[in-house]
């Protein structure tokens, strides 16, 4: 059975924080700083950032909750943030190219977005898309999803994992880590296949091309994952920043069930959608579905692939059960 249909970690948060309320957890020996909400709102620029109820429906998933509020709260610090970094690999590449005698072109600086399916992190990297691409420094800014390495359906049939789908066994491993490679090596243009979640499978013949990006955002379920046993680099090395989007288990498994039922009533009835077949259960069948589906692929996943790769962004953003993201955690060390 299919275990996405769109974009839990433990039910112990603060593992590495301590679980403080504070900004500062030196005495616990995190890796991490704490903000709390208002706290991390405060760093924000005094001019709020401006998008219109047609931008936030566009970046928005199907059932994540996002309004011009939670934008200029968390994600205007964030894309601030993200900028201070852009400039300071900039000026670091600039002095070492002029150290070395060096004329190698800036290369595109790399951000990864990681989580959960159904957490949020596609409409996260679709609105730092947004976002990064309002500063004149970064006009250009391109967003790639890793299901376009999937491997396509016929080939996960063939090698018995299809109902492992989202598994880090389910991508072409080693072809996006060229590709990433190649974008931080100067190599352009790129080209990336491209996925179609209504076909549940990579398009034929279609392609993406990323063209020297002044910022390229890598989303996907295990772009933080450590390199496979026989590479001595994983994609996370080849990242400038990273972002996690995390949030309860039970949670994430409640927004999954309700996605679920807003995709049963919506696009599964499109015939040619590879879910077509659930589009006539009643909303109790549909319900124990997603359930099930949850339980036996999506949570499996989560647990002993995508959680333990938490620790590894450079920033994580906490979410409450309704969708609200209250606490972001910062990478010190």
């Amino acid at each position: 059975m299919p275990p996405s249909l769109g974009d839990g970690p433990p039910e112990t948060r603060g593992d590495y924080c301590g679980g403080m309320p504070g900004r500062d957890s030196a005495e616990n020996g995190s890796p991490f700083l704490s903000y709390d909400r208002a706290s991390w709102a405060a760093l924000a620029a005094s001019q709020p950032v401006t998008l219109s109820d047609e931008d936030l429906s566009r970046i928005r998933s199907t059932g994540d909750r996002l309004d011009l509020r939670e934008v200029i709260e968390v994600y205007q610090p964030l894309a601030e943030l993200l900028g201070l970094y852009v400039q300071a690999t900039r000026a670091l590449h600039r002095s070492t190219r002029e150290y070395l005698g060096d004329d190698t072109l800036v290369t595109p600086f790399v951000i990864g977005v990681a989580g959960s399916v159904a957490v949020g992190k596609s409409t996260t990297s679709r609105l730092l898309q947004q976002l990064l691409s309002m500063s004149p420094a970064t006009p250009n800014v391109d967003l790639v999803a890793t299901d376009g390495f999937l491997w396509p359906t016929a080939e996960l049939e063939r090698r018995g994992i299809l109902h492992r789908k989202g598994f880090p066994e389910s991508y072409d491993r080693k072809a996006l880590l060229h590709f990433v490679s190649q974008v931080k090596s100067g190599i352009a243009p790129v080209e990336v296949p491209v996925y179609s979640h209504l076909l549940y499978d990579r398009i034929e013949g279609e392609h993406h091309v990323v063209d020297r990006p002044d910022i390229l955002i890598i989303e996907g379920l295990n772009v933080l994952a450590p390199p496979e046993p026989q590479s001595a680099l994983a994609l996370s090395d080849l990242f400038d920043f990273s972002v996690y989007v995390d949030a309860q288990s039970a949670d994430i498994a409640r927004w999954y069930e309700e996605r679920f039922l807003n995709l049963q009533q919506g696009a599964f009835a499109d015939p040619r959608s590879y879910f077509h077949r659930y589009a006539s259960l009643s909303e109790s069948e549909a319900r124990a579905e997603a359930k099930r589906i949850w339980a036996e692929v999506n949570e499996p996943n989560l647990r002993h692939n995508i959680y333990p790769t938490r620790p590894r962004a450079s920033l994580i953003l906490t979410k409450e059960a309704d969708h609200r993201i209250q606490t972001v955690l910062m990478r010190k060390i």
